[in-house]
């Protein structure tokens, strides 16, 4: 029997990644996610902290509480080098939209037109967090990182990877395929960090 986990967004692509990081980590069978689509009336949870992992436990503790299930929220974004960590955990609402890649996209590559190549580092980071309606609380963390590129490639994936090349890649996260992505990125690594405290935590 699966154990029912909730995954405190509703971000319909995120939710997919999230189960097949999950179903390979701990086998398919093993959780039902759930996502806040699945609850009637959920409020909007703001995000008040000012680093990846307070927000990400924001989400989850508020999940446990209102639902009484194991929570799992996670917050993430891109960290440009030449602008010193920013747009950090403002990266979805970068453009003053909330979750408008394009708009966000268009604003980041301006504003680092003009910066050398050799200084267009940055990295993805993702904080994820699991609270237990007893409690128990675990956070931690997954980066990737690469370059930012001129202009976008690819049409896949989401936010802001289509200008962003991983270290030691040749195709933008945009131009993998979900597996590939999930080997490399920030939010795989975190979530199979994860799965290991699941694992654990929720009975067989």
């Amino acid at each position: 029997m699966s154990a029912r986990l909730l995954l405190a967004t509703a971000n319909k692509k995120k939710l997919a990644e999230l189960q097949r990081i999950l179903d390979l980590a701990l086998g398919a069978e093993r959780v039902a996610l759930a996502g806040l689509g699945d609850f009637d009336d959920y409020p909007d949870v703001p995000e008040t902290g000012l680093t990846f992992g307070e927000n990400a436990l924001i989400k989850a503790r508020e999940g446990a509480r209102r639902t009484g299930l194991p929570t799992v929220a996670d917050d993430s974004g891109i960290a440009i080098d030449a602008l010193n960590g920013m747009p950090g955990v403002f990266s979805a609402r970068w453009s003053g939209r909330h979750g408008d890649d394009a708009a966000n996209l268009d604003l980041l590559l301006a504003q680092i037109s003009d910066v050398a190549e050799e200084n267009r580092g940055g990295a993805f980071v993702c904080a994820a967090a699991l609270v237990l309606p007893n409690g128990r609380e675990h956070l931690v963390e997954g980066k990737q990182r690469g370059r930012i590129l001129r202009a976008r490639r690819g049409e896949g994936g989401f936010g802001y990877d289509p200008i962003f090349l991983g270290d030691g890649q040749i195709r933008t996260n945009a131009e993998l395929d979900p597996a590939e992505k999930d080997a490399i990125s920030h939010r795989g690594k975190a979530f199979r960090e994860l799965a290991k405290v699941i694992a654990k935590e929720l009975p067989r």
